[in-house]
């Protein structure tokens, strides 16, 4: 088994983290390595040296890569040096003297109030039947609750307190987490159930289901998601996760403390919620020079 190898396998047994993630840790390290064999001439990737890193990064900067990208591979990189330093097999960590890119500042894309209270509460957007009623329901999850993706897919009905009116999520690396849901969404969830289990025989104890009572899997929701939004906002992303910036805008701009919004998404540090303050202040700039006489 390859360094590489035992890195990834760490990372899927002992770290938790996804397929996903581990596939994009993967295709990081072994483009470095193809790069510092071909550029000098240098097979073993444990032999790799700050001169190289720094080039690897010049490079991807010549071909135009964007800098969140550059930044993503180069933790990526660390991440497997940290670990081998830790296995022992160097003493020399060739990232760390090597300078991350810049970050560019992006704010997070959203849906303004107006197009959410529309799509939700307004006539003609979903269908009158249990489809429309399913996806009405996920479109509300992911809003209301500020869930990833994935969190909504392994929602599993005993998942669901009804009396405490909450449900419980998993997110990554299997953290747990209770976000109160509000009594007219519990109320859809059980016309939903009813309705579904009238429909189908579940073969599985997932909330969701598709349109044969499968389990919903990641295109199907963002498909149904990128649909509705459309009908509601012309921003040209509209993937479930807007609803998650969404959710978090929404919240800080009525009040909300950063804290509370943070254990909600199930966020580790203030660093990674602090981004969605910038659109509040935005709106602030906004209501100071609509309203004050020197703005």
């Amino acid at each position: 088994m390859s360094e590489i190898d035992k890195f990834t396998s760490y990372l899927r047994s002992e770290k938790r983290s996804s397929a996903h993630t581990v596939q994009a840790y993967r295709t990081d390290i072994e483009q470095f390595k193809a790069y510092i064999q071909y550029t000098f001439e240098e097979s073993d990737i444990l032999k790799a040296t700050s001169v190289m890193v720094r080039s690897w990064i010049a490079s991807m900067k010549t071909e135009g890569f964007r800098s969140r990208s550059m930044h993503r591979k180069r933790s990526s990189l660390s991440s497997f040096y940290k670990y081998a330093r830790r296995q022992g097999w160097l003493t020399v960590d060739p990232v760390k003297r090597s300078v991350a890119p810049k970050m560019e500042k992006r704010l997070p894309i959203f849906v303004d109030e107006k197009g959410m209270q529309d799509l939700l509460e307004g006539p003609g957007f979903f269908e009158d039947d249990f489809f429309g009623l399913r996806d009405r329901l996920m479109v509300t999850l992911l809003y209301e609750c500020g869930i990833r993706r994935a969190e909504l897919i392994g929602i599993k009905d005993e998942d669901i307190d009804m009396g405490r009116q909450q449900v419980r999520i998993f997110g990554k690396r299997n953290k747990e987490r209770v976000i109160p849901v509000s009594e007219a969404t519990l109320k859809m969830i059980a016309e939903y159930r009813q309705q579904r289990d009238a429909e189908f025989v579940m073969g599985h104890s997932h909330l969701l289901c598709t349109d044969r009572g499968s389990k919903v899997y990641p295109k199907f929701v963002y498909e149904r998601v990128n649909l509705y939004l459309g009908r509601v906002s012309t921003i040209e992303k509209r993937s479930p996760h807007i609803l998650r910036h969404t959710f978090a805008t929404h919240m800080l701009n009525n009040g909300a403390q950063l804290n509370s919004v943070k254990e909600l998404l199930g966020h580790s540090s203030l660093a990674a919620t602090q981004i969605y303050t910038h659109n509040t202040i935005e709106k602030l700039k906004s209501i100071h020079e609509q309203n004050h006489p020197k703005g």
